[in-house]
């Protein structure tokens, strides 16, 4: 076969493939014969139809088809060859394609556009100042780290007299003119607790009653005729709220209280394991190593959108084959309007941009990603999924189960080594450029995310 490249501009080149019967006849042939051992026609035992038969039947649509295999294959070998660029993918030139008859060509000619990808180069020295917020660990973070844990790990217990916090559970009765309501309202197994009531009068009248005292309030004062508060409380729809205007009578069964776990090593064994932490003050250095990993985690986060928009902007007046990407999208999105991609295309260029970008530092920094250190990233985000909702004490077997189900499914695996490759691209970038450190407070630093 015969691959001419034409130029058509900086941007755009078409090939011109020219096929001879040498190119596919063997395979034809072979095809075919393979179609004749299958062939059961009336007539003819099976695989012993004629093969001028089959050839008759058949060979139009198998040389079609061995063209259209051909042409993929060689365009593909053509463009890997020659090291060519492309955005997209080659797309037929209908305008310069004869028109082709199977049945009496022996040779064919196709014109395949490129478009083809901007070049080029990207390089980072220390003579490149990038800023990078440090965000400080306080004790106030520590604190309430403290008591996230302590309530975590605490317990519930029964008392005699109620205080504000606690839950109540008990009866609840409608009344009418102080009586109970012929029937009314009537709800065993409620659960109240008095510091959900918006009213404080009404949220008194519980504080100091005991196991076994009936109170008497009105929920539409108590909750301040909260549709859902009061719906949830008298199981009852919302439209049906606005008639309930009367007292109730609630009857105390059990007083619940919420203790939380005490500051002690009882505490430490069970956030970080046993006796990896023996007393207060190592737990709080634990704990702020603990913040200031996650914190660490939330400046690379700034740091990569920083270094991207940068990037971005540095290079964003790269020459696009804009008119070839259009019919490219269009083709490929069979959703997508030209007046859609037209609104969508500027983001479009930019996510290319980043792409072509990336590719580059890939490069330059010579970065790869092998199968082991997909292993360990993936049971490192485990870990930190884990971390979220305060599991710090995870197995060994358990995280391993999860990162093993995250490398089983495909999305989530290419999610996984793309994250990676990201993390070796943006670490080594920091390893080249000048880092202008900023010390900022977690306040702070949110709201360099606020829109201006």
């Amino acid at each position: 076969m015969n691959i001419i490249k034409k130029d058509l501009d900086q941007n755009n080149v078409v090939l011109t493939l020219n096929i001879k019967k040498d190119d596919y006849a063997e395979n034809v042939e072979k095809k075919l014969r393979e179609l004749r051992k299958k062939s059961n026609m009336p007539g003819f035992r099976p695989g012993m139809v004629p093969l001028q038969l089959v050839r008759k039947m058949y060979g139009k649509s198998v040389l079609a088809e061995e063209i259209d295999q051909l042409i993929s294959q060689k365009l593909q070998d053509y463009i890997k060859e020659n090291k060519i660029d492309i955005l997209g993918e080659p797309l037929p030139r209908e305008e310069d394609q004869q028109n082709i008859d199977f049945n009496l060509q022996e040779e064919f000619e196709f014109n395949f556009e490129l478009g083809l990808a901007p070049q080029f180069e990207i390089s980072f020295s220390k003579e490149d100042k990038i800023k990078y917020y440090h965000i400080e660990v306080t004790d106030e973070m520590i604190d309430n780290r403290i008591k996230a844990y302590a309530s975590r790990f605490g317990k519930y217990q029964e008392e005699e007299t109620v205080e504000e916090k606690d839950m109540l559970k008990g009866e609840l009765v409608q009344l009418e003119n102080g009586k109970v309501k012929e029937n009314g309202i009537h709800i065993t197994d409620t659960v109240i607790t008095p510091a959900y009531m918006k009213d404080d009068g009404q949220k008194s009248l519980f504080i100091g009653a005991k196991k076994g005292d009936t109170i008497t309030f009105n929920p539409a004062a108590a909750y301040q005729n909260n549709e859902t508060e009061l719906s949830s409380l008298l199981k009852i729809s919302k439209e049906e709220i606005n008639n309930i205007k009367e007292d109730f009578q609630f009857k105390i069964e059990t007083i619940t209280r919420f203790y939380p776990a005490e500051i002690n090593q009882e505490l430490f064994n069970k956030v970080y394991g046993e006796n990896i932490v023996s007393s207060e003050e190592e737990f709080r250095e634990k704990i702020k190593q603990e913040i200031e990993k996650e914190l660490a985690a939330e400046s690379n986060y700034k740091f990569q959108l920083d270094v991207r928009t940068m990037l971005i902007d540095q290079y964003k007046n790269l020459n696009y084959p804009d008119e070839f990407l259009k019919r490219w999208l269009l083709l490929k999105n069979k959703d997508l309007t030209p007046e859609k991609l037209e609104e969508e295309y500027p983001k479009i260029i930019e996510d290319v941009t980043w792409q072509l970008i990336r590719e580059k530092l890939l490069k330059a920094f010579n970065i790869n990603v092998e199968p082991g250190e997909v292993e360990n990233y993936a049971k490192e985000s485990a870990k930190s999924q884990f971390a979220q909702y305060g599991f710090t004490n995870v197995s060994e077997d358990i995280l391993e189960n999860y990162a093993n189900d995250m490398i089983n499914k495909e999305d989530t695996l290419k999610n996984l080594i793309e994250n990676l490759f990201d993390q070796k691209i943006f670490s080594s970038i920091k390893e080249v450029v000048t880092l202008e450190t900023n010390n900022v407070t977690l306040e702070e630093f949110d709201k360099l995310f606020e829109t201006k």
